[in-house]
């Protein structure tokens, strides 16, 4: 068997808007691949398109979206139809028998049970390549079909070519922006006659082209089997089409396909695991294919090689590599720290793309959609930089960059709340983000210490010894919000005053997807002071025995109602660890700080096996752009990337017999606790 074979696109795809299994999609693309295809169950527009369950077909998806939450861009569908052409999902649907789907990573195929088509998709970077095969003679189309926003479409019968535009965006920076598609068609295979352009309720009408919302174009088929290729742009045709040659060309769909399995099996490969378990197995490889999904990569090469790129802040086209489709307040606790040690290469890439985001919109990304979303609360690309820095994957020049934007939003508002740190200015003025300004202060506060603590490891790298004191000292503010009588970080006022009506069990308010237990102990950079605070490490590590003992129960308290995070850690039952959620990933891992390392191991392998699985309701909450799938392959290997920044990892518990690791074989169980980077590079 192959790696791909081991894999289940749809893990966690089971997930519905009040309770998530991963809130996944079980998607066909190339590793970090810029266009990627999923199929379309029901009209879910831009958020929640796909149910495992559901046994009907509105299209396959070009899709971007990178959550429900965040939604999609430039999305369209694609579907064959007969006879009958319509363009509402309502309408359009076809059945088809699940157990005749095929899912790969590289791979696609659905037979649709209403036209009688077999329909199948592999990808490239930018594009892919459609096989349509019908059982039967007569009106069969391949329907380019709207999902939301703008569209316009022409087909030229000169060559067999569909040129499709949506402005499609869900939200935050988008300034002009398009997505431009090119579609190829076989010579000769398409009766340019027969073309039709729909508009929302009305009936097709012939014609080559036509634009707007709620609009899509029907291509007439001569033949009952035909190789559709495309290649998408975010700057214009040409470069579409300049993808489309370079990516595909005259391959074939079977060439292609060879291609993407190929490319998938070298990224699987790169960890090699032991184990008489199969369902581990199949676990472990569903989430090593999640972890290369994300970021997407957002930049295209002209005829010379050169790569630029759409800049979402102005409109303008900008040279040099990008990446979107990424909210570091959930990668940079796994993620990165992966893609150090097996996509080293990515890597330095990426942070060449995110650091030049502060050159291009005056501030450094905090979650990417395109363009800036800031869906959620402070700046943890800190950490994604500082990590990268003291591992050596950014030269000089650019940490010069990066520094400079940090030191940017730890002082400074911005002029959008979706830039920066939220806070900034009261959390320079009193030491903590005081709750009469900020919601979420809690939070804002803690990761503005942790931002503090990375911007000085930073400084200290380019020896800026007086920056490196100063922020040493402001990482230490996460102490001005403990509270010495109930034993967590608790909301203050201007005044310096805890906030009143205080429930450990209360979420949201003052917490970000969470509540005071799991966010008490998100001081990962300096748990010896946070030891102190409770009065030492047997006090620490009662709190977190007390953590795991107290029943999950919630109180909605700063939400207007009920938030799924809540629902799942009550479902998980794994006590007040809520490993639903980013913010407990590393509790358990502080007992191995502590030197307590087999409940470490006690508390990591439980919830592997009892919280993951392989299956289409793997994960115990949302998996996030890989972060809860790398959370479980960390798990597994028996080490964790306890505090980004640091180059070490702490050591869990090794669950399989055998790890082999970008060709070398490793045995987390071979050291006391900590684990240094230098074991991987």
């Amino acid at each position: 068997m192959s790696y791909c074979d081991y894999v289940n696109t749809k893990q966690g795809s089971k997930s519905t808007h009040r309770f998530s299994n991963g809130n996944t999609l079980p998607l066909v693309q190339l590793p970090f691949g810029m266009a990627a295809f999923a199929p379309q169950t029901s009209d879910g527009n831009l958020r929640w398109y796909y149910h495992p369950e559901d046994r009907s077909l509105e299209g396959i998806r070009l899709t971007h979206q990178p959550s429900p939450w965040i939604a999609d861009y430039g999305a369209v569908c694609f579907l064959p139809q007969a006879e009958i052409l319509h363009i509402t999902g309502e309408n359009r649907w076809s059945g088809f028998r699940p157990e005749d789907a095929v899912l790969k990573p590289y791979y696609m195929r659905y037979n649709l049970l209403r036209p009688r088509c077999s329909f199948e998709v592999t990808p490239t970077m930018r594009g892919a390549v459609m096989r349509l095969k019908f059982e039967k003679e007569g009106n069969n189309y391949f329907s380019v079909l709207p999902v939301s926003g703008r569209y316009s479409y022409e087909f030229n019968p000169g060559n067999d070519t569909l040129y499709v535009k949506t402005d499609n965006a869900a939200g935050g920076e988008h300034v002009n922006f398009n997505e431009y598609i090119v579609i190829r068609f076989p010579a000769d295979s398409v009766d340019s006659s027969k073309v039709m352009i729909q508009q929302g309720f009305e009936d097709p009408a012939a014609g080559l082209s036509g634009e707007g919302k709620e609009t899509a174009i029907h291509i007439p088929l001569k033949e009952l089997e035909t190789e559709v290729s495309l290649a998408i742009s975010y700057i214009s045709f040409e470069y579409a089409e300049q993808s489309l040659n370079e990516e595909i060309g005259e391959y074939s769909f079977d060439d292609i396909e060879e291609l993407a399995l190929g490319e998938w099996e070298k990224r699987l490969s790169l960890i090699e695991i032991e184990t008489d378990d199969e369902e581990q197995k199949k676990t472990f490889y569903s989430c090593m294919y999640r972890a290369f999904l994300y970021p997407h990569r957002a930049s295209e090469k002209d005829v010379s090689g050169l790569e630029h790129h759409y800049c979402p802040h102005d409109g303008e086209v900008r040279t040099g590599v990008r990446f979107t489709d990424n909210g570091f307040w959930d990668t940079y606790r796994t993620v990165y720290p992966f893609f150090s040690i097996v996509a080293k290469d990515d890597l330095r890439l990426m942070l060449k793309s995110f650091i030049n985001e502060y050159k291009e919109s005056g501030w450094l990304p905090r979650w990417l959609s395109i363009g800036e979303r800031g869906c959620m609360p402070s700046t943890l690309i800190d950490a994604v930089i500082c990590d990268a820095a003291v591992k050596g994957f950014i030269d000089n020049d650019d940490l010069e960059t990066a520094l400079e934007g940090m030191l940017k939003h730890a002082n400074n508002e911005a002029p959008q709340d979706y830039f920066g740190r939220n806070g900034a200015e009261t959390y320079c003025a009193f030491g903590y983000v005081p709750y009469e300004t900020q919601k979420e202060s809690v939070n804002l506060t803690l990761d503005a210490a942790y931002g503090d603590w990375c911007i000085a490891q930073v400084a200290k790298l380019l020896g800026k010894d007086e920056i490196y004191d100063m922020y040493t000292a402001r990482s230490k503010n996460y102490k001005n919000l403990f509270d010495f009588e109930t034993g967590f970080m608790r909301a203050r006022s201007f005044s310096s005053l805890f906030k009143q009506n205080f429930i450990p069990e209360g979420w949201g308010g003052d917490y970000t997807e969470a509540g005071a237990w799991q966010t008490t102990f998100a001081v990962q950079h300096d748990i010896e002071g946070l030891a102190e605070l409770f009065g030492g490490t047997d006090k620490l590590e009662e709190k977190l025995d007390a953590l795991f003992d107290t029943p999950p129960v919630y109180v909605v308290n700063g939400y207007d109602c009920e938030i799924h995070e809540m629902t799942e850690m009550a479902a998980a039952d794994f006590g007040q660890c809520a490993i639903s959620n980013q913010p407990s990933f590393h509790i358990p891992y502080i007992y191995s700080v502590l030197g307590k390392v087999d409940k470490t191991a006690y508390w990591v392998e439980k919830l592997c096996k009892e919280a993951f699985s392989y299956k289409d309701d793997g994960f115990p909450g949302d998996e996030d752009n890989g972060s809860m799938a790398l959370w479980y392959i960390f798990g597994v290997l028996g080490f964790y990337p306890f505090c980004p920044g640091k180059p070490e990892f702490v050591k869990g518990k090794k669950q399989v017999k055998k790890s082999v690791i970008c060709g070398k074989e490793f045995d987390a169980d071979a050291f006391d606790s900590i684990i240094p980077y230098s074991e991987f590079e």
